[in-house]
C-alpha cells in the first residue's frame, strides 16, 4: 500500500506555486500545491477530468468558470471537466491545497 505524509510535500517558493505529486495512477491524479503570499495558480483546465480542490491550510479565492468562492481551511470545491480553475492566496498566510483529478489530466506542453 502506498502512503505519504502530506507534511513532507509542503514547500514554498518565492518564484511561484510549489507543486508536489501526491499519488498518480491510471485512474486518479493528485498533488499538493503550496501558495505563498500573493501567489496564484491558473487558469488551468482539462476537458476530460473532473477535479476536486481541498484547502488544507490558509485562505484562498477560487474561481471555477464564472463562479467565485472564498475557501478557508477544510473547504472544498468541485471543478467539472472543461472548467477553467484559478486559485489565489487570499491572505498574508501561506496556503496549502490538495488537487485531485479523475481521470488523470492529459499532459500538455506548458506555453508562455
Amino acid at each position: 500500500m502506498d502512503h505519504k505524509d502530506l507534511r513532507d510535500l509542503v514547500r514554498f517558493a518565492e518564484t511561484g506555486p510549489h507543486h508536489a505529486t501526491l499519488f498518480e495512477s491510471e485512474r486518479l491524479w493528485s498533488e499538493v500545491v503550496c501558495l505563498d503570499r500573493a501567489q496564484e495558480l491558473g487558469p488551468v483546465s482539462d476537458p476530460d477530468s473532473d477535479g476536486l480542490v481541498v484547502l488544507l491550510a490558509g485562505e484562498v479565492a477560487v474561481q471555477v468558470g464564472r463562479g467565485r468562492k472564498r475557501l478557508r481551511q477544510w473547504g472544498s470545491v468541485l471543478v467539472p471537466a472543461g472548467s477553467d480553475l484559478t486559485i489565489r492566496n487570499a491572505s498574508i498566510e501561506p496556503a496549502v491545497i490538495l488537487l485531485v483529478a479523475a481521470p488523470p489530466p492529459t499532459p500538455r506542453p506548458i506555453s508562455e
